[in-house]
């Protein structure tokens, strides 16, 4: 395939089946990390709105009550009651996923352009760095696929948030039930973030020529940090 024959398209199937050319391909086509972030934000958006509209609402609610702490679920038992209505759930969910989504890819880009200038000093641009925090990513909107498939299988519509979680290391190792201290940190981890920090490492040690373990040192540290001072919190 030569060089011009490439596109976005190439990319999106290559940043699975053959990350190494994808990720050397996208160095050079910022322009093109609106479509992964793109579709990733609206297939999350799209999970969610069905999930609502899907979900026995009514149950949900009780189940959010049922996973605070007993000794603050009586007085949070009605401010609960009272915000948590489908429509402003749906909405607070959606721009939740949007601004986070954006947030944290801005985290990392900050994070890499430092780390970059510190350790190798390659020229890479801040955009660049943003595009490639989108293409290590998109291979999340399997875990959104997944969630729908959950939805689709499901025997009720009785099915939680964290239900839709089904790569989580809750759902696939640890099996913590809402309350239990594991809980949160298991099913906020998910084998497709081991996915997305080695096509990182991959990435950061072809982007600048650093050395396989000092780029996955890099690409695994924050999140590393974030999860290991949790888990020693717990």
């Amino acid at each position: 395939m030569s060089e011009n024959s490439y596109s976005v398209f190439n990319a999106m199937v290559d940043i699975v089946a053959s990350p190494g050319k994808a990720l050397d391909e996208i160095k050079g086509h910022t322009s093109w990390l609106w479509w992964p972030l793109l579709i990733s934000i609206l297939l999350a958006c799209g999970l969610m709105v069905y999930y609502f509209s899907w979900v026995d609402f009514p149950w949900l609610v009780e189940e959010t009550i049922r996973g605070i702490p007993a000794e603050n679920r009586a007085e949070s038992a009605d401010a609960i009651r009272s915000f948590m209505q489908p429509g402003r759930s749906t909405l607070t969910t959606v721009i939740a996923v949007v601004v986070m989504t954006l947030l944290i890819f801005l985290i990392q880009s900050v994070y890499l352009h430092l780390a970059n200038k510190l350790t190798t000093g390659k020229e890479i641009s801040f955009g660049q760095w943003f595009s490639f925090s989108t293409w290590t990513a998109f291979v999340g909107v399997f875990g959104t696929l997944a969630a729908f498939i959950a939805i689709f299988m499901s025997d009720s519509n009785r099915l939680s948030q964290e239900g839709l979680q089904v790569l989580s290391l809750n759902s696939l190792f640890v099996h913590a039930s809402p309350g239990d201290p594991w809980f949160r940190w298991a099913s906020s981890l998910a084998v497709i973030n081991f996915w997305t920090l080695f096509l990182a490492s991959i990435g950061y040690a072809r982007w600048t020529g650093a050395g396989m373990v000092k780029a996955t040192v890099i690409a695994c540290l924050p999140w590393v940090l974030v999860f290991g001072i949790w888990a020693l919190t717990i």
